[in-house]
């Protein structure tokens, strides 16, 4: 119950965000002009965010290899993609079951199919976190301080020591149990549901997906209004925190308005917000082409492959 008011007030707060930004800037939105060099530039934009999810697809691969898993990374490449889509749909989970059932059915073990999909999305967030720390003052505060450089610095070493296997594991564990418990699936304690060494491969990797991911969404910015070269780490701030807000908070599916009223929050006071809301707008719709493009290839790969 208290689930799913908290689901409804986070879904509430945000559109109420959302609608009284536009409102307010209804007319400085309306007035906004992108030109032939802007289109293509969101053309660029549109690609760069399509590779970022392929990107993200082999990463996955990875995670799988690194569990020992002697898979046809292509085939799992066009699972991710084509399950990918389903993010958006209520429960925010359809794309991790559908990436879990394609796994077992290409003889995965099951634990390890679950472990991989539970550890995508935690480097994603340690990924992202790396890169808030090393960029968050930047839209955090104007003066930085030798006592914040140090705080941040014994932040990002906590955030690398967390996804060591000594700490990850337990946590996984944890993970695993409370998602069974919650589908009502009798699990064995005598599962080994644990990785063998450091991820640094995969975390390197997702850090590559929040690079692709950012400059996206810089260059829809960049489409609208110049920007100087002095502004890109704030941009990169600013962007991956309000993806790990949209990746973390609940009944936001896709991130779907949680992304935005961050951005906008974060942005309102660095650059027109009229920019920032039209920006988000394009980028939120560049996105959905980006993954609808790619699961729609994969499919359609996957079936000239089988005949």
């Amino acid at each position: 119950m208290f689930k799913q008011i908290l689901r409804w007030a986070i879904l509430g707060g945000t559109l109420f965000f959302l609608v009284k930004a536009l409102k307010d800037h209804w007319l400085e939105v309306m007035s906004i002009q992108i030109d032939a060099m802007g289109w293509a530039i969101l053309a660029i934009a549109t690609g760069i965010t399509l590779l970022a999810h392929i990107w993200a697809g082999w990463i996955w691969t990875w995670i799988l290899q690194e569990l020992n898993q002697p898979i046809e990374p292509l085939q799992f490449i066009q699972v991710y993609l084509k399950t990918n889509i389903a993010k958006y749909l209520p429960g925010n989970v359809w794309h991790y079951y559908g990436r879990i059932v394609a796994a077992k059915n290409a003889n995965v073990a099951s634990n390890v199919a679950t472990l991989s999909v539970l550890l995508e999305p935690l480097l994603m967030a340690a990924a992202a976190l790396i890169i808030i720390i090393l960029f968050g003052s930047q839209f955090a505060s104007n003066n930085t301080n030798i006592v914040l450089l140090i705080c941040q610095f014994l932040i990002l070493a906590v955030v690398l020591c967390g996804v060591h296997p000594r700490f990850l594991n337990p946590v996984l564990r944890c993970l695993h149990n409370w998602k069974a418990k919650k589908s009502n699936q009798n699990v064995k304690p005598t599962i080994s549901l644990t990785i063998e060494r450091y991820p640094l491969r995969p975390l390197l990797g997702e850090l590559g997906f929040l690079g692709l991911r950012s400059i996206g969404f810089i260059l829809t910015l960049f489409a609208l209004v110049p920007l100087q070269l002095g502004q890109i780490p704030l941009l990169l701030g600013a962007f991956s925190f309000a993806w790990l807000l949209g990746l973390v908070v609940p009944g936001a599916p896709g991130g779907l308005g949680v992304f935005e009223a961050t951005a906008i929050a974060l942005l309102q006071h660095r650059l027109p917000v009229a920019v920032v809301i039209s920006a988000i707008a394009l980028y939120r719709l560049i996105s959905i082409v980006a993954e609808t493009v790619a699961a729609a290839s994969a499919w359609l790969d996957e079936r000239l492959t089988k005949s």
